[in-house]
């Protein structure tokens, strides 16, 4: 009953916290009104700036931030403890997270549609500008080189969500002209849509599917990387209609839907027991993880490590790409914001609340070894939690395990709960995968036109990189070029290729914490030059700049048991590109505190606000 009373407590809290700080947020903070026209409309070009229904925009958002985030970090994270990680992802969710992504989709949505990291040459200065379109670039380029890794871990671990998860493309490509073209409404697209992604789940690895599943389960990473790559490109330079749109929305559809059914299921459980063992009986629903554990065998120093391996599901910086890069474009009503970045990642916050659940309670249900025992309770937690571990297979396979058994105390056989837990996970890393493509194409363009800025003789050489297809073949070329590279120690070969991304993956949770405390930092300028209050923002802003900055550090020269630091273990590109980030946010930090006192109340230059008033002057 524990369990049960812990998510629904949770669920309950999101939603106070959507109505009363979300809306103080958007009336008194951020003056919403749906007066003011969003860039979809003014900049509407049916590409990449297309009004689009807040319900729509918001299947994109969530699919696009959850990824595999919310499901890995958490899963890892309850070595210290389900109660850090609980306590982390529901203060970090509405006092961080949300804050952070609905700010930057106002900033962007006040600033034509750009990217944070565009708009902060114009807040701070245009080194910042620079300075920050480079981290991002090289956020995405890490996202775009795993990411194909990742979903080939996903499909060998389960075979029977590889047809369902690649039905979801000609469906949603049907569903984008049917919405576009002939105007319908979306309530019918959407339930024939949902329907048929559950029928492909239930009969989608059956017979002749069961043999192309298994084949194409077999497929190297680096076959997988080139698919998923062109598929990339083809879904970023498409209008944003015809596939992201309906794809990701009808992707939300389903998980949504999902993460009910676990909740449904661990009532049951909670009432009645898991699923029937061998023997009749029916185990208990109890915590099986301890509740806090402040030295795991083998795991890094619980602060600062809970608030970077638990990034997604509190706190992000990738969030402020989706909301100044893809949903910024796309909102047609300015109050729409607020249900759809506030309210996309309080959504993410309780999807990591159920993956906590499923791992230290759901897997305590049983757990099926090589041998054909079944551990249940506390054996069967500590036969995935030993000792701590990021792999990725083991981490993936405790939350679809953990939330299979909640599903199969409904009832639901146990092939079909294990791939349509399967399939949850592949498709947000895939919805992941193909709007991270379509950011990177506007990084690469704002770059080449910060670049061209700087210095006029690269303007000609950069031109092709403003064009979406020569940016967009850049990005994809870059991280295939990365995930080519074999990983440390081993020769390049067909069978090593494709797990290059490895290489700079260990600075990924740092460096995209630390672009959640750059995004804040131009949030707070952006209000305080519009004179208004940012003493909400100083712990969010403070607290996620020093995190990874400590992170930062001690991976790079202290390490301890079990993790050597990066000097020691001679992992001199790590070690080059995380001072060189330290050095970025030094000098940005720098460039805010000597700016803060000055920017009280000044509207920057080229400010849309400032650009409205002379106009009407004029």
């Amino acid at each position: 009953m524990e369990t049960l009373l812990i998510a629904l407590l949770s669920g309950v809290g999101f939603l106070v916290a959507y109505h009363t700080y979300g809306r103080w947020l958007g009336r008194r903070i951020f003056n919403l009104t749906a007066d003011a026209v969003c860039p979809s409309h003014r900049l509407n070009d049916g590409n990449d700036y297309v009004p689009t229904p807040k319900a729509i925009v918001f299947g994109h958002h969530f699919t696009s931030i959850a990824g595999t985030g919310p499901i890995v970090g958490p899963a890892i994270a309850i070595m210290w403890g389900w109660l850090p990680a609980l306590l982390w992802v529901l203060f970090g969710s509405i006092f961080i997270g949300a804050v952070h992504d609905f700010g930057a989709l106002v900033v962007s949505l006040r600033n034509h549609g750009q990217t944070v990291g565009d708009v902060a040459g114009r807040l701070l200065n245009p080194r910042v500008r620079l300075l920050f379109l480079f981290v991002l670039a090289m956020a995405l380029t890490i996202v775009l080189a795993i990411f194909g890794l990742v979903i080939a871990s996903v499909f060998r671990l389960y075979p029977a969500a590889i047809f369902p998860c690649a039905i979801q493309i000609p469906i949603a490509l049907a569903i984008g002209w049917w919405l576009h073209r002939r105007g319908v409404g979306i309530f019918w697209p959407s339930l024939i849509a949902l329907a048929t992604m559950y029928l492909t789940v239930i009969y989608g690895d059956i017979g002749f599917l069961h043999s192309i599943n298994v084949a194409m389960a077999e497929w190297s990473s680096w076959r997988w990387v080139v698919v998923l790559l062109l598929y990339s490109y083809v879904a970023s330079v498409l209008p944003v209609w015809s596939l992201l749109q309906p794809r990701d929305y009808i992707n939300s559809l389903q998980l949504i839907s999902a993460l009910g059914l676990i909740v449904l299921g661990l009532a049951a459980a909670a009432f009645g027991g898991g699923a029937a063992l061998a023997d009749g009986t029916r185990p208990a629903l109890e915590m099986a993880a301890p509740v806090v554990n402040w030295s795991p065998k083998g795991a890094p120093l619980i602060f600062p490590f809970l608030f970077i391996t638990i990034a997604c599901g509190a706190i992000s910086g990738f969030h402020c790409l989706v909301s100044s890069g893809t949903s910024s474009k796309q909102l047609e009503s300015e109050p729409d914001a607020r249900f759809v970045a506030y309210g996309g990642m309080l959504t993410e916050g309780f999807l990591a609340v159920l993956v906590i659940l499923a791992c230290a309670a759901g897997l305590g249900l049983g757990v099926t070894l090589a041998n054909g025992t079944v551990l249940t309770g506390e054996a069967a937690w500590l036969s995935r939690y030993g000792e701590w571990s990021s792999r990725l297979g083991p981490l993936v396979g405790a939350f679809v395990d953990g939330s299979a058994n909640f599903l199969r105390s409904l009832g639901i056989p146990t092939g079909v709960a294990v791939a349509l837990m399967g399939v949850l996970v592949a498709s947000f890393a895939g919805t992941t995968l193909d709007t991270a493509c379509r950011l990177q194409r506007y990084i690469v363009q704002e770059l080449a036109r910060a670049l061209g800025d700087a210095a006029p003789v690269l303007a000609g050489p950069v031109a092709v990189l403003r064009n979406k297809h020569g940016a967009t073949i850049f990005a994809v070329l870059l991280a295939a070029l990365l995930a080519a590279i074999p990983p440390p120690g081993r020769e390049w070969s067909l069978a090593n290729a494709g797990q290059g991304g490895l290489i700079l993956w260990p600075l990924f949770g740092a460096t995209n914490q630390l672009l959640g405390g750059l995004s804040f930092l131009v949030i707070t300028f952006y209000l305080w030059r519009r004179g208004k209050p940012v003493w909400f923002l100083v712990v969010p802003t403070l607290f996620m700049l020093v995190m990874p900055m400590w992170a930062m550090i001690w991976q790079t020269f202290i390490g301890g048991t079990g993790s050597p630091s990066w000097i020691s273990e001679g992992k001199w590109t790590l070690v080059g590109i995380a001072v060189a980030t330290m050095l970025l946010e030094v000098w940005m930090m720098i460039e805010a505190v000597r700016l803060f006192p000055r920017a009280r109340g000044v509207l920057e230059t080229g400010a849309p606000e400032a650009d409205a008033k002379a106009a009407a002057a004029g």
